[in-house]
């Protein structure tokens, strides 16, 4: 058996998020909680597939995606349809990270196969500790299949 430390070492977070001051928000508190990981943020959904699309060393395939719903040029429901729906991407987790907490928004989001679907505090302390155990779950203890990112 491995080390946590050992399964979480390099392990790169994709965030989607077009508002600057929540990605530093989520950034700040993953680099704390999980500072072994990556965070790389994009700032719209055209960004989100470009960057998918690549997977090589300066765009490595993410283990986890943060993924907000309200963005520009193509919104999270169209970049999480297009991961699902792609063999080599769908084994990635997708946590819809969001401010809307409308249930057509949830349905939608689970049908189009999120992993997971997460409204975003409105307090720090409570976003931090959401983050701490987003980190703990989905780059700790989640065991993903051979070959995943």
């Amino acid at each position: 058996m491995t080390h946590e430390s050992d399964q979480v070492l390099g392990r790169t977070v994709l965030h989607v998020e077009d508002n600057a001051d929540h990605a530093d928000l989520v950034r700040r508190c993953l680099s704390r909680h999980r500072p072994e990981s990556r965070v790389v943020c994009v700032e719209d959904g055209e960004a989100a597939l470009e960057y998918l699309s690549k997977n090589d060393s300066a765009s490595p395939r993410p283990f986890l995606i943060l993924l907000d719903l309200r963005l520009p040029k193509v919104d999270g429901f169209e970049v999480l349809r297009a991961v699902k729906g792609n063999p080599v991407l769908a084994a990635i987790p997708v946590v819809v990270l969001t401010t809307s907490d409308s249930e057509s928004d949830v349905s939608s989001a689970y049908e189009h196969h999120a992993n997971s679907y997460l409204v975003k505090p409105d307090d720090f302390g409570l976003l931090d500790s959401m983050l701490k155990d987003v980190g703990d779950y989905w780059l700790a203890w989640n065991v993903q299949p051979t070959g995943a990112p």
